[in-house]
């Protein structure tokens, strides 16, 4: 009998955590006896290992943890990218303990957020880092990998060049981060945050610039600008007191949020990479003044952080979802869902399931997909844990002396001229390159309208 297997046996159907610094190995135990006593609604996997071997486990949580499910968005949080800022790994252990607790007791929040959301949880990304730290709360010991690299500084860059592959350097980059770049394009996250020490504060994109139009007033603003100030303020205020401002006694944040480069430019940092390649909006949120804060001082940290991390969680039921289908009800895949008014570096586009997620605020929206425009009005899906559900069908005509032709030939996609600056990145999609027939062929849209 393997040793794995006898841990599976003996291990409890319960489990209390305590409050304190668990090592990797611990929290590798913690992650299998969770998975061994939830098979139902958790799901434990790998997405590779640090650069001394160490696996990097992520623990989905869901009503169907092992897959994706149609209309069901997927969500993350990653902790500990510096190994020497641990708080996080404390409060996403914790987490993982609340939600099943809050489930298997049939609580109201915990039921509607696992019913309605899968959550991926990655409690350590940089696991050699946090074994050469101390406990310090202002120093660098085991900030970077056993490489001595910034994780946060090493992903591809946009402002580097958009249209420079971000694949083509892949394999120059550190294992932890070609790890999440593997994730990325594995899953297609919509909402994400990483859990940072040092300050208090919730930080969004961009974390760059190259001076271009995004520049305005010192921040560099990204097209979803008032979507990541609602969510950063989502999380500062449901934080115990992030909100307030300067809590650490040193530069003060309004409502307790920054633009990424209003506060200092960053080159390669993750959330920056996730936004514009893996259309997943992700924050950085700076969550204690102290990085390795004493033991004594976990519970009430888990306090302050607990209503934030479930508030932040249900935004990603924002604004509008639904699937893109041809003329055959079959599922489009790379299908362009633009929004007026918001250029997107790199345009969100439907993944292998045909399917696409927008978080926006409520309003009126005039939405384009491939050659077709359509005005929704958007409510706030994150009440109902739900984003309104809008299908898009597609059909072709001919535009030949004007007449409309019975039978239309089925047409390749053409894509428009974004597509040359190498814009594929994540999002669990295979995409495959399209070919235009001509100008003979032309798209409308037959709307299906629904909210769940």
């Amino acid at each position: 009998m393997s040793s794995l297997l006898l841990f599976l046996i003996i291990i409890p159907t319960t489990s209390t955590l305590e409050f304190r610094y668990h090592d990797n190995r611990e929290i590798e135990q913690y992650l299998l006896q969770t998975n061994a006593s939830n098979p139902d609604i958790t799901h434990l996997y790998s997405i590779g290992q640090s650069v001394k071997g160490q696996q990097l486990w992520v623990l989905a949580l869901g009503l169907s943890p092992r897959r994706h499910t149609i209309g069901i968005p997927e969500f993350k949080y990653v902790g500990n990218m510096h190994g020497n800022e641990a708080l996080g790994r404390v409060l996403l252990l914790k987490l993982i303990d609340d939600l099943l607790h809050g489930y298997r007791d049939n609580a109201t929040w915990a039921v509607q957020l696992l019913n309605s959301t899968r959550i991926h949880i990655l409690p350590t990304m940089n696991p050699d880092g946090f074994d050469a730290s101390d406990t310090d709360c202002v120093f660098t010991t085991g900030r970077y990998n056993s490489n001595g690299v910034d994780l946060n500084r090493n992903f591809p860059d946009p402002f580097a060049g958009l249209r420079k592959k971000p694949e083509l350097d892949e394999e120059k980059r550190e294992a932890e981060v070609r790890a999440v770049i593997g994730w990325l394009r594995m899953e297609s996250f919509v909402l994400s945050a990483n859990l940072h020490g040092g300050a208090l504060v919730a930080s969004y994109p961009y974390d760059n610039s190259n001076g271009g139009s995004e520049l305005m007033g010192g921040a560099s603003v990204s097209p979803d600008d008032d979507v990541f100030v609602h969510l950063a303020k989502v999380y500062s205020y449901n934080h115990a007191s992030m909100h307030q401002g300067d809590r650490c006694s040193g530069r003060p944040f309004l409502e307790g949020i920054t633009n990424g480069y209003q506060w200092y430019p960053l080159i390669g940092g993750m959330q920056d990479y996730n936004y514009v390649w893996a259309q997943c909006l992700e924050l950085t949120l700076e969550i204690s003044c102290c990085k390795f804060p004493p033991v004594k001082q976990l519970p009430a940290m888990w306090t302050e952080n607990r209503k934030s991390l479930l508030a932040f969680i249900q935004q990603v039921h924002l604004g509008v979802k639904g699937q893109v289908f041809n003329s055959s009800g079959v599922p489009v895949q790379n299908a362009e869902v633009e929004v007026k008014g918001r250029r997107n570096m790199c345009p969100f586009r439907t993944d292998k399931h045909g399917e696409y997620y927008r978080l926006l605020l409520p309003g009126n929206y005039t939405f384009k997909v491939n050659y077709t425009f359509k005005t929704l009005t958007i409510p706030h899906g994150p009440d109902q844990y739900s984003a309104m559900k809008h299908n898009f069908r597609l059909r072709q005509i001919t535009t030949t002396t004007g007449h409309t032709s019975a039978n239309p030939t089925e047409a390749t996609l053409t894509p428009t001229s974004e597509q040359s600056l190498n814009c594929a990145g994540g999002g669990a999609t295979n995409r495959p390159t399209w070919s235009g027939l001509g100008l003979t062929l032309g798209l409308v849209a037959v709307l299906r309208y629904q909210i769940d």
